[in-house]
C-alpha cells in the first residue's frame, strides 16, 4: 500500500519480499551504533522481522515503518515511519537509511510526508528518540520542528536517550 508521494520519493508499507534491502538495512553500521543490533543475519530472519515488526503494527494499529523507494526506479533507500513502543507514552517518528543514501535529504522529505500522514490519522503529537551522538537525527528532528524535551532511559542498560516532541494538530 502506498502511503505518501514526495517529489523524489514513494512511502509503502513493507511487504516481506524487501528482506534482501532490510538485512542490508538493520545491518548497517550507522544503523547499529544508532539504533542497535537486531541480530537479524539471513534473508528467512529479515522477512519474519518485517511481517512481525511493521506488518503487525500496521494491522493493529494502521500505521508503521514505511519503505522509502525512489520514485525513478523503485529502489529501496530507507524506512521512515510511525511506531509505538511500549517504552514511550506515544507514537513516535522512526527513520533509517542506507549508508548510500545519507545527506541527499531524503530523511527530511520522507519525514515530512509522515508528519503529514499522522496528520490525516488524527495524530495531534509525536515523538522521537535519538542517541546523543547522533548529530545528524538530532539537527533533522531540530529542522523538522520537534523540541528536546529531556534525556531518559528506555531500559536499564540505556545510558541516555533523547526524547523530542512535535505538535502536529
Amino acid at each position: 500500500m502506498i502511503v505518501a508521494d514526495t517529489a523524489r520519493l514513494r512511502l509503502r508499507t513493507a511487504v516481506p519480499g524487501d528482506a534482501a534491502f532490510y538485512l542490508a538495512l538493520v545491518n548497517d553500521p550507522g544503523f547499529i551504533e544508532h539504533i542497535g543490533d537486531r541480530g537479524i543475519r539471513n534473508l528467512a530472519d529479515a522477512a519474519r522481522a518485517l511481517v512481525d515488526g511493521p506488518g503487525a503494527m500496521q494491522r493493529a494499529r494502521g500505521h508503521s515503518l514505511y519503505v522509502v523507494e525512489l520514485k525513478d526506479n523503485d529502489e529501496a533507500v530507507g524506512m521512515c515511519g510511525l511506531i509505538k513502543r511500549d517504552t514511550l507514552d506515544g507514537v513516535d517518528l522512526g527513520y533509517a537509511f542506507l549508508e548510500a543514501w545519507r545527506g541527499r535529504g531524503f530523511a527530511y522529505e520522507s519525514a515530512c510526508a509522515v508528519l503529514q500522514h499522522a496528520r490525516e490519522l488524527g495524530m495531534t503529537r509525536l515523538l522521537a528518540i535519538t542517541t546523543p551522538g547522533n548529530l545528524a537525527s538530532n539537527c533533522l528532528l531540530r529542522k523538522l520542528g520537534f523540541g528536546f524535551e529531556r534525556v531518559m532511559r528506555l531500559d536499564a542498560g540505556d545510558a541516555g536517550t533523547n526524547l523530542y516532541s512535535i505538535g502536529i494538530g
